[in-house]
């Protein structure tokens, strides 16, 4: 399909996209909206005119966790999917209930931190890396605390590590406090009474920094006790959700997975 140009506003009427699809809803009697992240125009929301009847093009195109390439052309308020082609269905990732769930969570945070227009290649190169190691490795807890705090840094929102944000010293090898909301690390000598303070071991802060430098391919050598687990788990999750500034729904249903209660059944 040859791009036509729009002369009223100077933009084609027509263009292709790969998009990984974050979510859709209902539209009408049979329509969806569709949510999807590009690597080049960031979060975009169409409109897939008749894709919920059984006898639609695009049935099975369009499903969250679900890579596509899509044909678009440009409407007076959503864009319309002509055409979709599935790039990636993370078919593995799909078959294991733990690693679809975090998945979910994945797509859920870009779609919280993601803008509409406005790219950002590094956040859609590092959602798809980490759902393809989650497809690999989806035991591994790890992998979120990666994306998290990458997550962060992409988003020009990564907490301060080496330096106390109150008077901009160098942290000594000790504890120390962290404030999600001061954005990041917090030296013992310091005590700002605007900001939410909470602990933060040296250890905690090792495997932070860690983190932050690490690659991927260089988890599966970093071991985590219970404890220093749970800590670091609970300060990026904090920094997370005041960044995104509300309560991650798939969480909920994560840690049900991974901690199942006694009492009810989901």
């Amino acid at each position: 399909m040859a791009p036509t140009m729009d002369s009223n506003r100077g933009r084609t009427r027509t263009y292709r996209a790969n998009g990984l699809v974050l979510k859709k809803s209902p539209l009408g009697e049979s329509d969806l909206i569709v949510t999807f992240y590009t690597p080049d125009g960031g979060k975009i929301s169409a409109v897939a005119k008749g894709a919920r009847r059984s006898t639609s093009k695009l049935v099975g195109h369009l499903e969250p966790l679900t890579l596509t390439k899509l044909s678009l052309s440009r409407g007076r308020n959503l864009d319309i999917i002509t055409q979709a082609q599935i790039v990636n269905g993370f078919a593995s990732l799909k078959s294991d209930l733990t690693a679809v769930t975090k998945g979910l969570y994945t797509i859920e945070l870009v779609d919280g931190f993601g803008s509409e227009d406005h790219p950002n290649q590094s956040l859609y190169g590092l959602t798809l890396d980490i759902l393809s190691a989650i497809s690999q490795n989806p035991r591994s807890d790890l992998i979120l605390r990666f994306f998290e705090l990458h997550l962060l840094s992409a988003s020009g929102l990564m907490p301060e590590l080496y330096k106390c944000v109150e008077c901009r010293k160098t942290l000594e090898p000790s504890e120390h406090r962290f404030s999600a909301d001061g954005g990041g690390t917090i030296c013992t000598d310091c005590t700002p009474s605007d900001v939410l303070l909470r602990p933060l071991s040296l250890r905690a802060l090792k495997v932070l920094r860690f983190l932050a430098r690490a690659s991927l391919s260089d988890l599966p050598a970093l071991y985590l006790d219970d404890a220093l687990r749970q800590e670091i788990k609970s300060v990026l999750g904090t920094s997370v959700e005041y960044w995104l500034g509300k309560e991650i729904r798939s969480n909920s249903f994560l840690e049900h997975l991974q901690h199942p209660s006694s009492e009810g059944v989901y």
